[in-house]
């Protein structure tokens, strides 16, 4: 009887030690500030909106910046971002676009792969990050990276492992811009298709690129459609007029409604291979000289976008051709298939920014980034696609870099990503991705083909289609 008494007074006592500890954690989880408020503590922050998503908090947030980092007192402006949050305990990928933020939630590759964070940071001077009234002379690259590292430095104390930095297109250039002048801040970047203008003045890399991409007969298809529109000027510009009346479209900052045309199929080529897949081919017009102009017309528009080169197309994208006109450069291809069909050839970025908008090129500052890439990288990685025209001008890591790596996706566009790798690279490439991360297997330490991402594939967050974006930009 003692025996069972005192077999049942310390399974009381055994409980009630359970009990406690289970309500000392919970109390503790109780007590532990809700993420929302650890990011409004942060001085200069203030939430948009909060958007529920399973298995996720996400956030709409906007952080209070100067406009120059150099001389902080002369004003500040609110730059606007997103953040997917899982976790603290999670590794975090600060991503951007180099345009504007979607507010949508959404997860780049190298998030999904990780199973992390993401913080996505709209670029300085796409609205509504815009200062008012806008200097423009502060937006450059250096205060463009300035914005991510002090953003960066604000939310390490809240998410404390490791952090990868991540973009596509002009978001890769920005990612790496980043890690050129913040090279302690982030553990690894992941750059995808991301133009280098080394010498905006030399272009024939393009120019080799069209005459070798795809195959000969879908850039014979290609180059007799835009050689038609041109040679139906007339026609087709009475369409146009009529199509910017229809729609209230004016043409005060690239000059004339015909320059809007010759712009718009110029792009037509380039347009297509940037967004298209060699099987596309298909739905390109086979026997441009007896299309109607419908036809033309359509294809054209479907490509490249008549809507784009005017006033209206153009105005939010002024701060993206206002960089390119001082800092990044611009292509300059020569299309010698169109004989002297072209009246205006490609118009440099200076014809897409209002006149009132002073420019000035500063021709060392790609030289900097690239001499840096090439000597200095370290944890860099960068995807390219086989048929993308911004990759005939991509960047290379020379023997002293380290760690660092360019990959291209066969047959892939302007979309490339690691998943489009040969199966090889791909899983090199997870595995790189998952060790600057601090959270790789030890199955793929040991053997990197295991690689694989940690986080399975969500149709809503995971879109991998390319956002088709008309005009000649990255």
């Amino acid at each position: 009887m003692r025996k069972a008494l005192r077999w049942l007074l310390a399974l009381v006592v055994l409980i009630g030690t359970v009990s406690a500890a289970g309500g000392s954690a919970g109390a503790a989880t109780a007590a532990e500030p809700d993420i929302k408020d650890r990011i409004l503590a942060i001085p200069g922050m203030n939430l948009v909106e909060e958007k529920p998503y399973t298995g996720y908090r996400y956030f709409v947030f906007e952080y209070t910046q100067p406009i120059d980092h150099r001389h902080p007192s002369k004003g500040t402006f609110e730059q606007r971002f997103t953040l997917l949050h899982k976790d603290t305990s999670r590794p975090t990928v600060l991503y951007t676009g180099g345009y504007n933020v979607s507010t949508t939630p959404g997860r780049t590759e190298p998030t999904r792969i990780i199973d992390g964070n993401q913080v996505s940071l709209e670029y300085r001077y796409f609205t509504p990050s815009r200062p008012q009234p806008a200097d423009w002379s502060k937006l450059d690259i250096w205060q463009a990276a300035s914005d991510e590292h002090r953003l960066y430095r604000a939310l390490k104390p809240v998410y404390p492992k490791n952090w990868l930095t991540t973009g596509g297109s002009k978001g890769g250039m920005t990612a790496t811009y980043y890690e050129r002048y913040f090279p302690h801040d982030m553990d690894g970047v992941v750059a995808y298709v991301a133009p280098n203008d080394v010498v905006d003045k030399e272009d024939s890399a393009y120019d080799r690129f069209f005459e070798n991409v795809g195959t000969k007969e879908c850039r014979a298809k290609l180059q007799g459609v835009q050689r038609e529109a041109l040679v139906r000027r007339k026609p087709l510009e009475k369409k146009y007029a009529d199509y910017a009346e229809t729609n209230g479209y004016t043409f005060t900052t690239v000059g004339s409604l015909d320059k809007a045309y010759e712009a718009v199929v110029l792009d037509y080529i380039w347009g297509f291979w940037q967004y298209s897949l060699l099987s596309d081919c298909a739905t390109i017009p086979a026997d441009a000289p007896h299309a109607t102009d419908q036809a033309i017309w359509d294809s054209i528009d479907t490509i490249s976008g008549f809507s784009f080169y005017t006033d209206q197309g153009l105005e939010p994208y002024t701060p993206y051709y206002y960089q390119a006109g001082t800092q990044l450069g611009s292509p300059d291809i020569t299309q010698p298939w169109l004989g002297k069909l072209s009246r205006y050839g490609y118009q440099p970025p200076r014809h897409y920014v209002p006149r009132s908008i002073p420019m000035r090129f500063q021709p060392y500052v790609m030289d900097d980034v690239d001499n840096w890439v090439r000597h200095h990288a370290h944890r860099m990685m960068f995807v390219y696609g086989q048929n993308d025209p911004w990759g005939a001008e991509r960047f290379s890591v020379g023997r002293h870099a380290d760690d660092s790596y360019v990959f291209t996706a066969p047959g892939m566009n302007h979309g490339a990503n690691v998943a489009g790798l040969a199966a090889d690279e791909n899983t090199k490439a997870t595995a790189r991705i998952l060790a600057w991360a601090g959270v790789a297997p030890a199955e793929v330490r040991s053997n990197p083909s295991k690689a694989r991402p940690l986080a399975g594939y969500d149709a809503k967050l995971d879109r991998r289609a390319v956002q088709h974006e008309p005009s000649l930009r990255p």
